[in-house]
């Protein structure tokens, strides 16, 4: 009898294009056939392209004779195990978002780039026998070297990874220095990637009821998929649980991930970790560099890291021990992405342990209504926190009424003398001002002119450090101009609150104590966010102010009063989301008082100390607050009782974007359900930016399944229309941000 001919392979290759779609290739023929998760070198059009086999099949759907083969195969073993690709396919349907620019959203330079990959050689610092005879006070003004020795002598061993981390960039030129001197000296590391053993600098606390309830409740899921939702007030001790429930999952040889809101957050949190466990860590963030990211990111791949804290898309990393994912501050919409693959960490997250089988915890003092919902229609388990950890109580809260008060440049005096004698008792103050800049606007008083961005058609924001006119919506800025354009008038002002504006004042009202601005145009040098936090902790009594930055996870200790100048900002938004989102900042930001044995005080300024927003959360907190939203959204068939998809378009061309979109609602409601209903086209809330015009389509559904069903097809037929050449577009399933 003859044998039967071999058959033909074909390799399914997910491209980095935006072409909605797998290609097949042919395996070169001088090689074993690569596995699902491998990188191959492809032909693509005119290019040479990296890309990831995704399966493997005897047919295809392609001409056969056309196929092209493989130019090389860039790895021995898959890079991506089966649940890692397995999860990024879900979130590429699911996301309406091209599999192969996708997979490269998680993957580091490295790997895109199709480099050779190998274990890193891992060196760690450690202190010499000079080193560990050292005064630190010998090293005089040199304040990173003597933070350097100090964790060196805690820790006896750290990489430049971790240390950077601890400290900031500035770790790499100081340990150079200190090597010069020979305090310091580099020693390979064990080869489990397991720093030396050293005594546990921090023990675990002791739990309250509460906090030992939810605990138990946790571990009795371990082995199994469930979601918990830990709604604790501010202080309540969610992180200890958090640390409590880690400890036994990398006991039990298994991984955990810590997903945190932002980059400011990770630095704080490592340093905890630090100083509670032994196991590995590795971080990942936008301030590493590129080899920081991949050494990290090949330890966690192999199993050598057993604990990974990151912000957002930390979630794609391949972990093959996973049993345990946290996500802290679960509200926060950072987990969210904007530009480009637009998906939702948590979401996602939360997929990967069901598909895994093991738990996830959901933390926040102010659950996502959707989290919320979830946990209250049983899908989640609702685990709470209602009482502060230790000693702590929670703050009072009381309204301002500006209507009664002569304000000084947006500070009442009633405001100003709390400050005063706060600091006079040698605590600290947080001024929280959601708005940077020295003030919104740029105004002529004569003819009324407002300085505004040609490009967004938006008012530049007043800048005077340095010196500036800047847009916030593109980033671009201008110098101050001398003189109106308009009239040639010279009395120009700027006119509103901004944190530089609020800053000038209290320095004057306050000179003899320290005034610290934290937002993002005085944290853009690496390092410089921790330096203030570092500066904060020292305790001296110093006036904070700062946007939300400061309102996310910070600790503390010595702030007892908060000040909230404008509450009124978002009790008036015309997107849906707009009192939710203020009632969250608004409990955040007042968590940051209170938290040691003081108690805390919180002032919010209002022309409308009356609104029923601001008296509920006052009088009742966050949980009742919310839970009268949900209600409110029910009867108003709003997220999360529907599910939302919004279709984004812009162009150089006024009217391009909503003759798109208005092709884009034909097809769909041609494509969608009897429960599909269509908003718009309407122009964008910022119906211009950075020099193009903006317009949207929201598609409303009672189901996800409505928009899983029709959601290719649709895709399919909008990259055919003669309109979607001229315009750039996009598709946000679940959108947070409709501007």
């Amino acid at each position: 009898m003859a044998k039967s001919a071999i058959p033909q392979f074909y390799l399914q290759v997910a491209i980095p294009s935006r072409v909605r779609q797998c290609f097949d290739y042919l395996p070169p023929a001088d090689v074993p056939l690569p596995l699902p998760g491998t990188r191959v070198r492809v032909p693509f059009g005119r290019q040479t392209l990296i890309g990831i086999v995704v399966s493997t099949s005897t047919e295809t759907s392609f001409d056969a004779p056309k196929i092209k083969a493989v130019l090389e195969v860039l790895d021995d073993e898959p890079l991506l195990d089966v649940p890692t690709l397995a999860l990024h396919r879900w979130a590429s349907t699911y996301y309406l978002f091209p599999l192969g620019l996708a997979l490269q959203t998680s993957l580091p330079k490295a790997v895109r780039e199709g480099k050779t990959l190998h274990a890193p050689t891992r060196l760690t610092w450690q202190l010499s026998a000079s080193g560990l005879e050292l005064n630190p006070d010998s090293l005089g003004r040199a304040q990173i070297q003597k933070q350097l020795v100090e964790y060196l002598r805690t820790y006896s061993t750290l990489n430049t990874a971790e240390l950077t981390t601890l400290v900031s960039k500035s770790a790499v030129p100081a340990l150079k220095a200190l090597l010069a001197k020979q305090l310091v000296m580099q020693v390979p590391a064990k080869a489990d990637n397991i720093p030396p053993d050293r005594d546990t600098k921090q023990q675990s606390l002791q739990l309250n009821d509460q906090q030992a309830t939810a605990l138990q409740a946790i571990r009795l899921s371990l082995e199994t998929y469930k979601c918990f939702l830990l709604e604790g007030v501010t202080g309540s001790g969610k992180t200890e649980v958090y640390l409590q429930l880690i400890a036994e999952v990398v006991a039990a040889g298994k991984q955990v991930m810590v997903l945190v809101p932002e980059i400011s957050l990770t630095p704080q949190t490592v340093e905890r970790f630090r100083q509670r466990f032994q196991a590995p860590t590795v971080t990942f963030h936008s301030g590493l560099s590129d080899k920081q990211r991949l050494d990290g990111w090949l330890a966690a791949r192999n199993g050598s890291a057993s604990i990974i804290i990151g912000t957002r898309s930390a979630v794609f990393t391949p972990l093959p021990r996973l049993g345990l994912i946290i996500i802290d501050e679960e509200h926060d919409s950072s987990y969210k992405q904007q530009e480009g693959f637009r998906y939702s960490a948590r979401d996602v997250a939360i997929y990967r342990a069901n598909t895994g089988k093991f738990p996830i915890v959901l933390g926040s003092a102010t659950p996502a209504l959707e989290s919320l919902q979830n946990a209250l229609s049983g899908r989640y388990q609702l685990l709470e926190l209602t009482e502060r950890a230790g000693s702590a109580s929670l703050p009072a809260m009381q309204i301002l009424d500006m209507r009664l008060q002569n304000n000084n440049e947006g500070l009442s005096p009633a405001l100003l003398q709390q400050i005063r004698q706060q600091l006079t008792n040698n605590r600290q103050v947080l001024v929280f001002l959601n708005r940077r800049g020295f003030a919104p606007l740029l105004l002529c008083r004569d003819c009324g002119w407002i300085a505004e961005c040609p490009r967004c058609e938006r008012s530049y924001t007043l800048h005077q450090q340095p010196s500036c006119l800047r847009c916030h919506h593109c980033d671009a800025q201008k110098p101050l101009p001398r003189q109106c354009p308009g009239c040639s008038s010279t009395n120009l002002s700027g006119i509103g609150l901004g944190t530089e504006r609020t800053e000038t004042l209290l320095q004057h009202e306050f000179p003899d104590y320290p005034i610290i601005r934290i937002d993002r145009d005085t944290t853009r040098l690496k390092g410089s966010l921790d330096q203030y936090i570092e500066t904060i902790n020292s305790g001296i009594p110093c006036i904070l102010v700062g946007t939300q930055m400061l309102a996310k996870g910070h600790h503390f200790p010595r702030v007892s009063l908060v000040a909230v100048l404008d509450a009124d900002s978002g009790l008036f938004s015309a997107d849906f989301r707009g009192q939710e989102n203020l009632g969250q900042l608004l409990t955040q930001v007042a968590g940051r008082a209170g938290r040691s044995e003081e108690p805390g005080q919180v002032l919010i300024q209002s022309y409308h100390p009356q609104h029923p927003v601001l008296q509920q959360l006052i009088t009742s907190g966050y949980g009742v607050f919310a839970r009268t939203l949900l209600e409110q959204r029910r009867t108003g068939r709003l997220p999360p009782f529907v599910y939302f998809l919004l279709i984004g378009a812009e162009a150089a061309e006024r009217g391009l974007p909503l003759q798109f979109l208005d092709e884009a609602r034909t097809l769909a409601q041609e494509l969608g359900t009897r429960d599909l209903q269509c908003f718009g086209p309407m122009t964008s809330p910022l119906g211009k930016k950075a020099g193009k015009f903006r317009a949207q389509l929201i598609l409303q559904a009672n189901k996800r399944t409505t928009f899983q069903r029709m959601g290719q097809q649709l895709l399919a037929s909008l990259e055919v229309l003669p309109q979607s050449r001229r315009v750039r577009w996009y598709v946000d399933v679940d959108p947070l941000d409709f501007s």
